[in-house]
């Protein structure tokens, strides 16, 4: 069971890896444009996954739901999960895209954008809204597929993806190889043309003999999405959204909190945002293999295996953590010298990194818990825990030491701390109790 678990995580873990390391290459290339435009960049983020909110939901819901039906044996159920998430994926993309691209100003004043971010913050923003189709299909299709195991294909598409992404920035925001000097818009572009290259590259999947959803065989079997499908992935997103849009307000809320302490300030906290989104990208992969493996354990009627693979799962995240914790204390100055010049800006991450190192240790552990808990159908649970710990917690935290108590970005990190320590301790309790290997979905 642990050599399973270790063959379906990896690829997981490394497709998330090479996101996260993407996006710090892109943080450290716009950085060379001065530290506006990455704190420009930094605040489109929390914007940027409040547009994807449905989309991550709809994501979640897809995987667990077609690990479980692998698990039934139902193989035309989990095709026709696929073929309808598409289909919401592509109707939801049209209208958020144009939605953001037309109020990108207004937003990015509510994000909290000043005289020296606003005008590249809204450049960014369009034109990452603007191709987000790109990115969402591919990332519910790869959803699917590591919902039935096949988490290889979803570590390729976003490996090159990552490369795409890395040569165009060369390219375009310094302007290379005769390629025009665009900054923070050649930036933007460079991000959508590699979800171009994943995109082409998840549908090509889909035609694979070996991909248990498959193209061929919806043609072949005619296959629709029926209105029970679309009940059953309404039934689990829902949750999910509402979750996934609450903790977006608690990080919104945050950021804008983190933008009011100076230009300076907020952008080595982006840069702090992006290295805890590197330990994400581990707690990632090990939840694919966790969804993936005790999802189809649950399909088959195996309780006690849906427990072990997600126990196993948990143990070798935790000891990824530490591993983490350990390098962010270690080498935590080296590294934020590799995207500023100014001391002053360093010595802030060097704060940031120490609260970092324990963050990591809870978040990955808390994620895979509660994706254990997702994909088993108790979703409400983890929307209320999430909401508490994210909109409340960390929000109100942030608050009072940053704004109140004028605690800069040690207020900040003690709320993003707290929040995780409180998101673990729910979800560990109730992993524990248990109850969530006998729901159904």
């Amino acid at each position: 069971m642990f050599r399973r678990a270790v063959s379906t995580a990896w690829p997981a873990v490394l497709e998330s890896f090479f996101i996260s390391l993407a996006g710090l290459i892109d943080t450290m290339m716009v950085a060379s444009l001065g530290s506006e435009a990455v704190a420009a960049v930094g605040l489109t983020t929390q914007p940027k996954f409040l547009g994807m909110s449905p989309f991550i939901a709809v994501s979640i819901a897809v995987s667990a739901l077609v690990a479980r039906r692998k698990g039934e044996g139902k193989r035309d159920q989990a095709n026709q999960v696929l073929l309808a998430a598409l289909t919401v994926t592509v109707i939801l993309c049209a209208a958020i895209s144009v939605l953001c691209v037309a109020f990108a100003p207004p937003v990015m004043t509510i994000s909290g954008s000043n005289a020296d971010t606003h005008v590249s913050a809204v450049i960014y923003f369009r034109v990452i809204m603007g191709g987000m189709a790109f990115a969402m299909i591919s990332f519910i299709i790869n959803a699917a597929q590591r919902g039935s195991g096949y988490t290889r294909i979803a570590m390729t598409t976003n490996v090159v993806s990552s490369l795409v992404n890395i040569c165009f920035n060369y390219l375009l925001i310094g302007g290379h190889c005769g390629f025009p000097r665009l900054g923070v818009f050649g930036a933007a572009l460079a991000t959508v043309l590699g979800t171009v290259v994943a995109c082409i590259m998840s549908i090509a999947s889909l035609f694979r003999k070996n991909s248990y959803v498959n193209l061929p065989f919806c043609i072949r079997e005619r296959l629709r999405p029926t209105a029970d499908i679309f009940r059953s992935i309404r039934g689990l997103s829902v949750n999910f959204l509402a979750e996934n849009l609450l903790m977006r307000i608690g990080f919104l809320a945050t950021a804008f909190i983190a933008a009011r302490i100076g230009t300076d300030a907020f952008a080595a906290h982006n840069v702090g945002m992006n290295v805890l989104s590197l330990g994400f990208s581990f707690a990632d992969g090990m939840q694919a293999a966790a969804v993936s493996l005790s999802g189809q354990a649950l399909g088959a009627g195996d309780k006690e295996g849906a427990w072990r693979y997600a126990s196993i799962c948990q143990r070798i995240g935790f000891g990824i953590s530490v591993v983490l914790a350990a390098l962010l204390i270690g080498g935590g100055r080296a590294f934020y010298g590799l995207f500023f010049d100014e001391p002053h800006i360093v010595e802030m991450g060097v704060i940031i990194s120490r609260y970092e190192a324990a963050a990591v240790v809870l978040q990955i552990s808390q994620i895979i818990f509660g994706a254990c808990l997702r994909a088993a159908g108790d979703a409400r649970y983890c929307m209320i825990a999430s909401t508490v710990s994210v909109t409340v917690i960390r929000a109100s935290i942030c608050f009072v030491l940053t704004v109140l108590l004028n605690m800069g970005l040690h207020g900040i990190w003690l709320g993003i701390l707290s929040d995780q320590l409180s998101r673990f301790l729910f979800m560990w309790l109730r992993f524990r109790k248990g109850d969530w290997v006998d729901l159904k979905i």
